[in-house]
């Protein structure tokens, strides 16, 4: 078996790491373990370990394993994962269920393959990262308790206050979609988390990321917006327009950002570049 290191975002669901932790030590004879308490401890636990350690497993939300992941990426090491976050967007796009002895499986067999990541001005997104709607969402999202109901309040109470952000673009092929929007996504795979399907064609291995730009629409087309998000039949209409592009320069008038989930401030001139078949993943 391969040489695997555990490493535990005890914030995640709901701090209820424990039962996790108990079924590991049943499971696997004196796991290497790491309880994390902040990114910098997580960066320096994969850095102590990184040449004796073959498999790296992120127990967590999309957050959690982007941290990992940027410490193993354009490297032969292999990121495997529990899902144990509120959305779980990259963990169900890479077929990781919430079942220890199908892990156990996995890092037993110790297969892997390689997909795409991208960077926004040179930080990582491994799943869906966004700016307008999205990131203030994110941004009053943290303040809470976390949890579906949450989101959707969130989502709900910031739609009526939300003024679209103006986006320009740099190169003259997509000057023609310069203008304002409630949202721009930036997808390497095709949902945000909670089987909602930003961007239903998106592939993590195809060398392209679909970038989304959603209008603002009416409150009543809410219901049909939603109801196509969640059954991945949203599609290019009136209100949303899919461009699929390895790399892209562009303005927006906010900061706030999303990178799989958390919160960023960044600064334009954005420029988003596909890194591809950059990251080693457990199959």
């Amino acid at each position: 078996m391969e040489k695997v290191a555990f490493i535990i975002n005890p914030f995640s669901a709901k701090k209820n790491y424990q039962p996790f932790l108990n079924e590991l030590k049943k499971k696997v004879d004196q796991p290497l373990y790491y309880i994390s308490e902040s990114i910098e401890g997580t960066d320096e636990f994969i850095q102590k370990n990184f040449n004796e350690v073959d498999i790296f497993v992120a127990i967590g939300g999309d957050g959690t394993i982007s941290t990992v992941a940027r410490n193993l990426i354009h490297t032969n090491k292999i990121l495997g994962i529990f899902p144990a976050g509120s959305g779980n967007g990259f963990s169900n796009e890479t077929q990781f269920s919430k079942n220890l002895d199908e892990l156990i499986g996995k890092i037993k067999a110790g297969n892997s393959r390689k997909i795409d990541t991208f960077t926004v001005n040179d930080r990582l997104s491994i799943n869906v990262s966004g700016t307008g709607f999205d990131g203030k969402v994110v941004k009053e999202f943290e303040k809470t308790d976390r949890g579906f109901k949450n989101y959707i309040k969130v989502s709900l109470k910031t739609f009526f206050k939300y003024k679209p952000i103006k986006v320009k673009f740099f190169e003259e092929a997509y000057q023609k979609y310069n203008g304002k929007y409630l949202m721009l996504t930036i997808a390497n795979t095709r949902q945000f988390g909670n089987n909602a399907y930003i961007a239903p064609q998106a592939s993590k291995s195809d060398g392209k990321v679909d970038v989304v730009l959603v209008k603002k629409f009416p409150l009543t087309y809410s219901p049909l917006f939603a109801f196509r998000m969640f059954t991945k039949k949203l599609k290019d209409d009136d209100y949303v327009t899919y461009l699929s592009v390895s790399e892209i320069e562009f303005k927006v008038n906010t900061k706030n950002w999303h990178l799989d989930g958390e919160f960023n401030k960044i600064k334009s001139p954005i420029h988003v570049k596909v890194q591809p078949s950059s990251l080693n993943i457990l199959t």
